[in-house]
C-alpha cells in the first residue's frame, strides 16, 4: 500500500493512540487532531501525545483544535484516509445538562468532519460508532443489521453520527466505513473506564464499585484487536459497509473480576451498588461479518488482556508517585 497520509481525530485519546502507533509502525504518515476536552485528566492525553511524538518524530504531526470551531478543509485537503475518533464518550455522563456537549463533540463535530471532506478525494473515512446504539432490545450475540434503540443519550448521539454518514455516504459518494466498538480495554484505557477503576481502586486497596449484582455481562475487546479491526477495515471494507468490533464471547462482570484478580495476584473488595441508567443490561458482538468480509480474527483472551492493563496502570501510578515526590521538594 506504500506510505499513505493519514488524519486521526481524536488521536490524544486511548484508541486513538494506539490507531497512530499501528499506522506509523506501517510506514503511513499521521495527522492527529485532538481538543483536549477535560473529560478526564488532560495530563494523560498530553503523556499519549509526547509518546506518539518521541517514538515516531516527523512521522506523527498533532494539531489541537475544536472539530466544530474552524474549517477543516486545509488539514482534511490531502488525507489519503481518515480515521474520525473523536467524541465526547461516556454513558453515565450523558444525561441533564450534560448532553449539549455530546450533541457538540459527537454529532456537529461528524458533520464538520464530513462537510470537509465532500470535495477531497479520500479513498476512505472510518468512523468509530459503539455497540451503545444498540440499545437493550437487539438478540443476541447482536448482527449489524439489528434495528438500533439507545437507551441513553451517549447512544442516541452515536447513532446520530452514523446516520450523518450513511447521509453523507449516499448523497456525496463518500467512501464511509462504520464500525461499532464493544467495551474496548488495555494499556491507556480511559480513567472512567471500568476496568481502570477496578484496578486503581485494587492497588489502593479500595473497595471496587460494581454497578448492579455482577451478573450483566459484556463483550471486551483488547484495544490492540480493535485497531486490528481498524487496519483491516482500512484495507478491505466497502464504502458504505457497517461491522462490529468485538471479541465474540461476552463474560460477567463477575467472571471479569475473577480474571482480574488472577491478573493482580490478590482477592479484590467488591461493592455493589444500584444499576445506573442507560446501562445496557448484556452485549454480545457477532462478529461473523467481520471475519468473512475482512478476516478479522481476535484471539487474545480477557485474562491476557488484563494483565497487560495492570503492568501499565501499576506503571502509570508509580510515574505518578515519583512526580509527586519532586513536586514536594
Amino acid at each position: 500500500m506504500g506510505s499513505l497520509r493519514c488524519v486521526v481525530t481524536g488521536a490524544a485519546g486511548f484508541i486513538g493512540y494506539h490507531l497512530c502507533d499501528r499506522l506509523i509502525e506501517l510506514g503511513h504518515i499521521v495527522t492527529g487532531i485532538d481538543c483536549l476536552t477535560d473529560y478526564y485528566a488532560v495530563d494523560l492525553k498530553k503523556q499519549n501525545l509526547r509518546d506518539l511524538q518521541k517514538k515516531n518524530g516527523s512521522r506523527f504531526k498533532y494539531v489541537r483544535l475544536d472539530l466544530t470551531a474552524r474549517d477543516l478543509s486545509n488539514i482534511m485537503r490531502h488525507a489519503d484516509y481518515v480515521f474520525h475518533f473523536a467524541a465526547q464518550p461516556g454513558v453515565r455522563g450523558s444525561w441533564g445538562r450534560n448532553f449539549e456537549k455530546y450533541v457538540r463533540n459527537n454529532i456537529l463535530a461528524t458533520q464538520t468532519v464530513l462537510e470537509a471532506l465532500k470535495e477531497t478525494t479520500v479513498a476512505k473515512v472510518i468512523h468509530a460508532s459503539s455497540s451503545s446504539i444498540y440499545g437493550d432490545e437487539a438478540p443476541l450475540p447482536t448482527r449489524e443489521d439489528a434495528n438500533p434503540r439507545p437507551i441513553s443519550p451517549y447512544g442516541v448521539t452515536k447513532l446520530g453520527a452514523e446516520n450523518l454518514c450513511r447521509t453523507y455516504h449516499r448523497s456525496f459518494g463518500m467512501p464511509i466505513v462504520m464500525l461499532r466498538y464493544f467495551t474496548v480495554y488495555g494499556p491507556r484505557q480511559r480513567p472512567d473506564m471500568a476496568f481502570h477503576r477496578f484496578i486503581h481502586s485494587a492497588v489502593s486497596g479500595s473497595p471496587i464499585v460494581v454497578y448492579g449484582d455482577g451478573t450483566a455481562s459484556r463483550d471486551f475487546t483488547y484495544v490492540a484487536e480493535a485497531v486490528d479491526g481498524t487496519i483491516l477495515a482500512m484495507e478491505k471494507a466497502e464504502p458504505g459497509e457497517v461491522f462490529n468490533i468485538g471479541s465474540g464471547k461476552p463474560i460477567t462482570v463477575n467472571e471479569a473480576i475473577s480474571f482480574l484478580e488472577e491478573a493482580m495476584g490478590r482477592e479484590i473488595n467488591v461493592r455493589h451498588e444500584e444499576a445506573q441508567h442507560g446501562d445496557v443490561r448484556d452485549t454480545h458482538a457477532d462478529i461473523d461479518k467481520a471475519k468473512s468480509l475482512l478476516a478479522f480474527k481476535p484471539s487474545v483472551t480477557l485474562s491476557e488482556g488484563l494483565r497487560e492493563q495492570v503492568q501499565w496502570q501499576k506503571r502509570l501510578n508509580e510515574r505518578t508517585i515519583k512526580r509527586r515526590r519532586r513536586s514536594y521538594h
